[in-house]
């Protein structure tokens, strides 16, 4: 067979290559099924892709770049030394030879991983993303099995999440130095922000300390079983928060009512999608801290608040506290709006109050939703009260009349849903309890699994980029931060390696 030059190191992928096509053009591999054929490039074709990983790094030689190297610390490595080191890959590991520069004191230096960006670690980064993101999708446990089919290495589930944490680390820093395109956002009116919670089973040593403390007086409350899923006093509130653009989607109260009951279709127009959409989540952190985040986000998006800024919450008082403290702090206006399915929730179990029918319900509940989106929400408390009073219910019986009633009063001054509407406004936290669900709920509430604080925290930060559609960027940035941390500071003059930087 006519053999063309091969470069000296990769002599044995070459090898490798024609091994595999004399198998499959041998008579035994005529007689395979195509599932067979394909098993069997799958397992030997890893070996080869790994035998050129391997060439490619010891055709780079040993990285000798004259008689010494001084460090950071300004301390001469004049002592040389061959050494190597073993990095697991995609494909199986490979030895790194490399001249290592050392003196005693001092950590050694070794120019070659610096040229191949070496993360610290023996997974190579390619491994640690994936590693990544099997974790960000599901439990440990099935991500690395699921490795193990793919590379056939096996990944410690220790050490999987010990990759995570380190891998979440530049997380803020990715953010801070984020620049948005102004010029993508001039057709977007509408700033919105918005937020909620959502309970993550933890640990005793990671719940917050009111919990904690709940938790140990309740311990021998044996009164009643807990019903299945239920984690009496084991969850800790993570701060869901999402800040985008959107254009107007002027409605009526009408076309609201009308797609509730779905008797009409709305409006006909086409809602608008949310844009430069950033969704994130923090068990660590406080809400007050993470409106504080939002509005670095908003302010990031919106630099000449240029914008009309629209909050929406769920009707909690502490998180409208701290939208408005914020929003005073930023000297920027904005406008806090309840979302009205939470209202609807609260009508919804008002109308038991006067009637079991279901249409008979429905048909008060929608005339008082009507009242409320038309602008006139203490009206329409006042008036479910009087009903109440007529038919002379007991406080008892008239209990979730009252508690409807105070909830539209209380927040009356975020229920002005008709100018809201006419403004093109969304009232509902369709975005924020998506995000819930999907960012902390699909991953974090998997049957059987309590969180330590750190790790949750670096799930959630890692799962936010994915659904932020920026973990590829992320990735980019935290390979540039790593070489920054593990090479190019180590070294009193690093411009050797600036191609990797450029």
């Amino acid at each position: 067979m006519f053999r063309s030059y091969v470069r000296e190191a990769f002599v044995s992928a070459e090898e490798k290559f024609l091994q595999l096509t004399e198998l499959l053009g041998s008579s035994e591999a005529g007689k395979m099924m195509l599932s067979e054929v394909e098993s069997t490039i799958n397992g030997e074709g890893r070996e080869l892709l790994r035998l050129l990983l391997q060439g490619h790094v010891d055709d780079r030689g040993i990285c000798d770049i004259g008689k010494s190297v001084v460090g950071s610390d300004g301390v001469v490595r004049s002592h040389k030394r061959i050494r190597e080191r073993e990095i697991k890959t995609l494909f199986g590991a490979v030895r790194i030879r490399r001249m290592g520069y050392s003196v005693r004191g001092a950590d050694s230096l070794f120019p070659k991983d610096g040229f191949l960006n070496l993360p610290k670690i023996s997974y190579s980064f390619c491994l640690q993303k994936l590693i990544t993101e099997e974790a960000v999708r599901g439990s440990f446990e099935e991500g690395m099995k699921s490795i193990r089919r793919m590379t056939g290495i096996t990944i410690p589930k220790r050490q999987a999440e010990k990759i995570v944490l380190s891998v979440s680390g530049d997380f803020h820093n990715f953010y801070e130095q984020k620049e948005y395109d102004m010029r993508n956002m001039h057709d977007c009116p509408l700033l919105i922000l918005t937020m909620d919670g959502k309970g993550i089973a933890m640990r005793k040593e990671s719940l917050r300390k009111e919990t904690e403390k709940r938790a140990k007086a309740n311990r021998h409350d044996m009164k009643r079983r807990l019903s299945p899923g239920e984690k009496k006093n084991s969850k800790r509130m993570a701060a869901v928060a999402s800040v985008y653009l959107t254009d107007r989607f002027v409605r009526s109260p009408g076309d609201i009512i009308g797609e509730l009951s779905g008797k009409t279709a709305g409006t006909g127009k086409k809602r608008p999608k949310p844009f430069e959409k950033r969704v994130w989540a923090s068990a660590e952190h406080s809400f007050g801290t993470v409106v504080s985040e939002m509005f670095d986000e908003a302010v990031s998006k919106d630099p000449y608040r240029e914008k009309e800024w629209v909050a929406l919450v769920d009707g909690d008082r502490k998180q409208i506290i701290y939208l408005s403290r914020e929003a005073e702090k930023h000297g920027v206006g904005i406008t806090i709006i309840c979302d009205f399915i939470h209202m609807l929730e609260y009508l919804w179990e008002a109308g038991g109050t006067f009637f079991t029918e279901y249409e008979k319900r429905e048909e008060w509940v929608r005339e008082r939703l009507a009242g409320v989106l038309r602008g006139k929400p203490g009206l329409t408390a006042g008036g479910m009260r009087r009903s109440a009073t007529n038919r002379g219910l007991n406080q008892s019986e008239r209990k979730a009349v009252d508690k409807c009633a105070r909830y539209i009063t209380t927040l009356a001054s975020h229920m002005r849903y008709d100018e809201y509407l006419r403004k093109g406004y969304p009232i509902a936290t369709g975005v924020i309890e998506g995000a819930c669900r999907y960012l902390v709920k699909d991953r974090m509430g998997i049957t059987g699994a309590r969180w330590g604080l750190k790790g949750a925290e670096a799930v959630l930060k890692l799962r936010s980029l994915k659904v932020s559609g920026e973990f590829e960027d992320y990735w980019k940035f935290y390979e540039r931060q790593e070489f920054s941390r593990n090479h190019y500071e180590k070294y009193a003059e690093p411009e050797f390696l600036m191609h990797i930087v450029t």
